[in-house]
């Protein structure tokens, strides 16, 4: 109830955003996000989380804001400082996971962190789809 309640209040306030392109994927497919952030008060990190439904496989983090990293964690975390300014964080990534028969769902949250709390959240959901057989 609790993450209900946080979600819904930074969706109404809008501090925080998380969209994604793709609304599927395949293993290996390029997935496009942007977070946007509009909180004009203190924050120090945002971190962006990955989890795919009944899975241990994660989604790697191959771009963020046009610099290529190599960061294959499903939680990335940026702190403020390094954005320099910048209110959005474009990001790239991608999964090695195939599904079971059918799809698997993720959720991508992101959340803006001042002094090691969670003050603000956003949820995007997606499937990762199996390859198209010819």
């Amino acid at each position: 109830m609790l993450e209900r309640q946080r979600r819904d209040k930074s969706k109404l306030a809008n501090e925080i955003t998380i969209s994604l392109q793709e609304k599927e994927v395949t293993a290996g497919q390029e997935l496009h996000g942007r977070v946007a952030i509009s909180y004009g008060g203190r924050w120090d990190s945002v971190v962006i989380n990955s989890q795919i439904e009944n899975s241990s496989d994660v989604f790697s983090y191959s771009l963020i804001n046009s610099k290529k990293v190599n960061h294959p964690y499903a939680r990335l975390s940026i702190f403020r400082t390094e954005l320099k300014g910048a209110t959005t964080v474009d990001f790239v990534a991608s999964t090695k996971h195939v599904p079971p028969p059918g799809a698997s769902n993720v959720k991508f949250r992101v959340s803006l962190i001042q002094e090691h709390k969670e003050i603000y959240s956003d949820i995007a959901y997606i499937r990762v789809v199996a390859p198209a057989s010819g």
